[in-house]
């Protein structure tokens, strides 16, 4: 049998595996959730509910996920300059599948946690 790029998870050009390269990596994935949760954010405030990240992986990841189209970043033409991020729209259909994937993800844990 001859298999296609859609049927195997693994291969570079499957659709699971390009999904996973959007928000792979340590700091996507609390980015999407921490402004999800929280709506619009300025900078500042969301480098204060991510303890540990830097500025420079910071910017990087949310010029990323700007770029891929899960996060829109707005400024303001204020004195001083007001800039805010959020989730897109295409972002918010994600979050019921990380959902899912977090309950699968207790399950295991606690399924594994009884066999210990």
């Amino acid at each position: 049998m001859i298999e296609t790029h859609y049927d195997c998870p693994c291969m570079e050009k499957c659709p699971l595996n390009q999904g996973m390269n959007l928000i792979g990596g340590k700091w996507k994935m609390q980015i999407i959730c921490s402004l999800n949760s929280g709506g619009p954010t300025r900078y500042n405030n969301l480098r204060k509910r991510l303890d540990g990240i830097s500025n420079t992986v910071l910017v990087k990841a949310l010029k990323e996920l700007e770029e891929d189209g899960l996060v829109i970043r707005r400024e303001y033409l204020e004195v001083p300059i007001r800039v805010e991020y959020e989730t897109t729209e295409m972002c918010d259909r994600l979050i019921p599948i990380l959902e899912q994937l977090s309950d699968w993800s207790e399950e295991m844990q606690s399924t594994l946690g009884n066999r210990k």
